[in-house]
């Protein structure tokens, strides 16, 4: 479960909430200050009216996917680079000394789609430049994929404040209407004011975020699909496992690559005894 993004909510909401009742001159909470930030014309006008828009904007199976990716970023499936690479070097040591076909065998131990499918097609014989159009045919597919999703999310974040400024508007007017009736002149106001308060916090709290972490969940997915592709051609040439390990580490990101000490620790200690032993030997000279 990703704890952060639950946190995350919390605390901005908290915030917020703490913002809107807390009284500096006292130094206390004082909760019926919410009742100034309750506008039921205001929710309809942002709400109902960026629900409205996104009903008209994308089609019904972008709804039915809501919960779903609620669920990819509250307890989102893990996708660990290392330990793809750690497979497809066990799988490319298992071809090199038995042979591709010696992979058939391996297959039911694989759960990821992709490179069960990959493999799949090696075992087959298909030709490596088809088995690489394939591969890239449906990473294309899953990143555009991918982008529609978190389109959905920001241009709800787009719509949102939209629908706060036409609430202002809406305020405004009524307001300017009834320039002799206080309690409309009042009630104008708050209207023209809380709808942008709404349309903000949805954009900012829900949508936006939201959008940005599919982002980083597709980032990940798609950094071990890389990997995996680049993997599975390198098997299918016949490529040294090691030279394979290398260069898979290299097209990781800087921040998950691992240092020389990390990769083989017993090496990196006998460089630093070496190098103590010539620092004491330069002292004692």
């Amino acid at each position: 479960m990703d704890i952060m993004s639950i946190l995350g909510f919390i605390l901005a909401v908290a915030l917020v909430l703490f913002g809107m009742t807390f009284d500096q001159e006292a130094m206390k909470l004082v909760l019926h200050n919410l009742r100034a930030f309750i506008d039921i014309p205001s929710m309809a006008i942002t709400l109902g009216g960026t629900i409205g828009v996104m009903m008209l904007s994308f089609p019904s199976g972008a709804f039915k996917k809501i919960g779903k990716h609620l669920k990819i970023i509250i307890k989102p499936y893990k996708f660990d680079p290392e330990q793809s690479i750690e497979q497809i070097v066990e799988l490319a040591t298992e071809a090199r000394m038995k042979g591709l076909l010696s992979l058939e065998d391996k297959l039911n131990e694989i759960d990821e789609p992709f490179m069960h499918n990959s493999l799949l097609l090696v075992v087959d014989s298909v030709d490596s430049e088809k088995v690489r159009q394939v591969m890239e045919t449906e990473l294309d597919q899953l990143d555009e994929r991918h982008a529609l999703d978190r389109g959905f999310y920001e241009k709800a974040a787009s719509f949102a404040p939209a629908f706060g400024m036409i609430g202002t508007l809406v305020g405004l007017i009524l307001m300017l209407g009834n320039m002799q009736d206080v309690n409309a002149l009042a009630k104008g106001m708050a209207t023209a004011l809380i709808t942008t308060l709404y349309g903000s916090l949805l954009a900012n709290i829900v949508c936006l975020p939201v959008a940005s972490k599919l982002k980083a969940r597709h980032d990940e997915e798609f950094l071990c699909k890389q990997l995996v592709l680049e993997g599975v051609l390198a098997i299918q040439d016949g490529e040294n496992p090691k030279f394979i390990e290398e260069k898979l580490y290299k097209l990781l990101p800087a921040s998950r690559k691992k240092t020389d000490e990390d990769k083989n620790p017993v090496k990196e200690e006998g460089k630093q005894k070496k190098k103590s032993r010539r620092k004491n030997r330069k002292n004692e000279e």
